[in-house]
Formats: C-alpha cells, structure tokens, sequence
C-alpha cells in the first residue's frame, strides 16, 4: 500500500499553513486546521481497482490519511443497506442506512480515534484528554488502551451510563461534571498545560476529521464510484459532515468526481438546534445555544467549533438543516428497527424523521439516492429506549 502524502497542516478560516509533523491544535486565529495532501500523487496509486485487495478498513485510504503505523482495532468498511421496506413508506425508491454503530466501541467515533490517537502516537504524547457527551470518550479510550497511552475522560453527570462503564472498563481516567459538554471543553482546556495532556477535543486537534472523512470515500466505493444525491447526518460537532465534505474536495482534486456535490443535511435536536437556527437566520455562524436538552447525548453540543464549517458547507452543496423532536426521534428509531433490523442510537433515529419530512414536502424526489447516517448503535442507549418502549405500551 502507498504511503501517505500529507504535505502540511492549513487553517480552515485565514488559509495559514502549519508543519504536519509536529503538535499543532487551532490556527493562532482560533480556528481549526485542516490536513492537506498532495492529491496527485494520491491518485496515481489510489483507484477502484487497487482498493480491491487491501485490508477491510479504512487505513485501505492510506494515500489520504496521515502515514503513521495504525492504532488499528478494525474500524470502517461499515455496511451499506438498502432500507427498502422504510424507502417504501416514505416513497423513496433509492434509500440506503449506513449503519456506523458496527464500528469498534460501536459508533463513528472509532474512526477519528484511530486517526487522531496514531498520530499522537507518533508525535510521543504523554496523556490523551477529551471532553464527550459519550461515544467519543469510549472510543478515545479504548485507542489510547490499544496505543498505551493514559487517557482522560471529561463527560457531563448524566452521560448515558453504557458509556461511562466502557471507558472505566478501558482504563481511563473518568471525570464527571455537572453541566453540558461545552463545560468539560473548559475543563479540558483549563488543566491541559498544567497536566500534560494531549487535546483530543472535536476539532482542536487536525486528525479526527481525518478519520471521518473516510465515510465519504466508502460511500463513493460502495456506490461503484458515484456519490449519492442527499446524506442525512446528525449533526452535533459536526465532524463527519466536514470531513466528507473534505472528502468530495479531494476525490474532485484527484478527478474522481466533478463539481457536484450530495445535498448535505444536518440533523439536530429541537433541544440543540445552534446549526438549524443559524441556518434558518440566513447567518454564517452559530449562537450558543442556551439550556440545551436531548436524550440523543451526541447533539447536545450548544456551541460547535466548526459551526462556520458546518453552514458553508450546507450552503455550498444546497443543502439545508432540520430539528426533530425526542419523541419523533424515537419514534424514528422504533420505525427503522422493526422495518430493517437496526437498532440505532437516537442521533441515527433522527436522520429517518428528517428524510420523511422532506420527502413529505417534494425537497427530496423519489427516485433520488438518499443515504441515512446511523452514527451509533442503539444498544448503548438502554435508557432511551426504555423510556420509548415504556410510553408505547402505555399509549
């Protein structure tokens, strides 16, 4: 397999460059910095056919990811299924799940963990640290256990507890505050100096969205090298939706694709909507969004980072933002797995409400491919769940 051909580390708001090869987090300008590659080269090696042969994960990308030796535990190449009995009801003939909860520690965090982790890895950090409204911490922590490197865990009191066990299980350092996960960023921010941690929060360090962006390339492999028209993607940080926007840049760069783009849209919480509100107002970034509440943990972010990123991009492929409630949520999730066997977690769910309603209203056309992201498995959710089994038998 080729090696990587990561040239150098660019601000995603100024454009200033940055030397990959050492610790770099945000742009002196505050904002987050984006890996580039020298694409050509990528494409010489990097092809359908090569693909064909290479290990069933997403180091199989190696061309456009940073050449660290993986700290690998099998993540990707997650299954694309055509929900046909769900696409049947909502009159859409082309509708595909892609199911991210099958990846290790069950979400698509494990994606931007191996990434970020490998090449902190690389650069010899002595503790890894990252706040999380969950998935993320379980992921990170399982990592830096693969890695040997101490991790700390930052998550509000009330994280579901699936992902507080799995993060003692994997030896991390748990922290625990009362507040959302904009207050254990601060506490992240505040002791990582002192304590010499390594800042794995979403987007403060380049390689996450590294990570995720490899959902956009399987996406194009599945789909024998096209691109689907709309993806659906719960939208909380928002990384994946920059990072497989970056990756349609790329494949564009490297002459995959033209100029055409999936329509992106990003899903949020009624309870955590920064992004749908932002959008509605026709502005360029978000306000924090006060006294956010959702059951779905990983949309309870009132302030992301790449809130700027996240509108552009909407703006640039037309696509749009939409907010569900918990219970259509649930609802939601209800409907998908008792018609295609996937138990998703409520973020996932929230997709299948947002995909019905722009049907509903013609923003979508039948016969359009449309791929709904699942970002993680329902079994860590036992508490939503619950609550929404509990309410159907009682109505």
């Amino acid at each position: 397999m080729s090696s990587s051909n990561l040239v150098e580390l660019e601000c995603s708001a100024c454009g200033k460059k940055y030397d990959a090869e050492v610790e770099q987090h945000l742009c002196a300008c505050g904002k987050p910095l984006l890996a580039r590659y020298d694409l050509r080269q990528a494409a010489s090696t990097l092809t359908l056919e090569a693909l064909k042969d290479r290990p069933r994960t997403l180091w199989r990308y190696a061309e456009v990811l940073p050449n660290d030796a993986p700290v690998s535990l099998g993540e990707g190449m997650t299954p694309l299924v055509h929900a046909k009995r769900l696409g049947a009801v909502m009159g859409l003939d082309n509708l595909y799940a892609k199911d991210e909860g099958l990846n290790p520690t069950g979400s698509f965090k494990a994606r931007g963990m191996t990434a970020a982790v490998s090449r902190a890895k690389k650069l010899g950090v002595r503790a890894l640290a990252a706040p999380t409204a969950g998935n993320a911490g379980g992921a990170l922590a399982a990592y830096a256990a693969a890695a040997g490197i101490p991790a700390v865990i930052v998550m509000p009191a009330d994280t579901p507890s699936a992902n507080v066990m799995e993060c003692q299980a994997f030896g991390a350092r748990v922290v625990k505050l009362n507040g959302l996960i904009s207050d254990c960023g601060k506490y992240v921010a505040e002791h990582k100096d002192r304590e010499g941690w390594y800042d794995v929060s979403t987007l403060k360090e380049p390689y996450r969205v590294e990570g995720k962006k490899t959902m956009g390339y399987e996406l194009w492999e599945q789909f024998g090298g096209k691109l689907p028209d709309v993806i659906f993607y719960p939208t909380g940080g928002g990384v994946g939706l920059i990072g497989m926007c970056k990756a349609f840049d790329e494949m564009q760069a490297m002459g995959w694709i033209g100029s055409e783009r999936p329509r992106m849209v990003a899903v949020q919480a009624e309870g955590c909507a920064p992004i749908v509100r932002a959008w509605e107002a026709h502005q360029s970034s978000a306000q924090f969004f006060q006294n956010a509440a959702t059951i779905a943990s990983g949309l309870r972010v009132p302030g992301p980072l790449g809130d700027q990123l996240i509108l552009s991009m909407l703006r640039q492929t037309n696509g749009t933002a939409i907010a569900v409630t918990d219970d259509e949520m649930l609802q939601g999730g209800r409907e998908l797995a008792s018609l295609e066997g996937i138990l998703a977690a409520p973020e996932g769910a929230a997709t299948v409400v947002a995909a019905r309603k722009l049907a509903a209203a013609g923003w979508i056309k039948p016969h359009e491919t449309v791929v709904l992201f699942n970002t993680g498995t329902g079994y860590k959710y036992s508490e939503a769940w619950q609550k929404a089994l509990e309410s159907t038998a009682h109505s």
